[in-house]
């Protein structure tokens, strides 16, 4: 299956060192800022289903506002109890100011 860029947010929209929901063709994502790089995941934590974009963002790792599992949002990899699946992680690119995500 190939890939479909879509529009997600503008790069303003998405604050150094923070989170935001959005829903590009209808599936529900998170993008972070990180040193200057922006990153993009589900937004649904694998153990709870609470919003990964409520949750605390240090560096690297998304804390899921629920029971406290983190996850590397470079990778979605689970990096610690109680989540054990990863989340899906998603390409991103910038143009003209905006973000897309590679959906398939």
């Amino acid at each position: 299956m190939s890939e479909k860029w879509v529009e997600a947010a503008a790069v303003a929209d998405v604050p150094e060192g923070d989170v935001i929901g959005c829903a590009p063709d209808g599936r529900d994502i998170a993008l972070y800022s990180v040193e200057g790089a922006i990153y993009a995941t589900d937004n649904v934590c694998t153990h709870a289903h609470a919003l990964l974009c409520e949750g605390f963002l240090e560096g690297y790792e998304i804390e899921c506002p629920l029971h406290q599992g983190k996850f590397d949002v470079r990778t979605g990899k689970a990096l610690s109890p109680p989540v054990t699946e990863d989340i899906r992680s998603y390409p991103v690119r910038i143009e003209d100011g905006r973000v897309y995500v590679a959906l398939d």
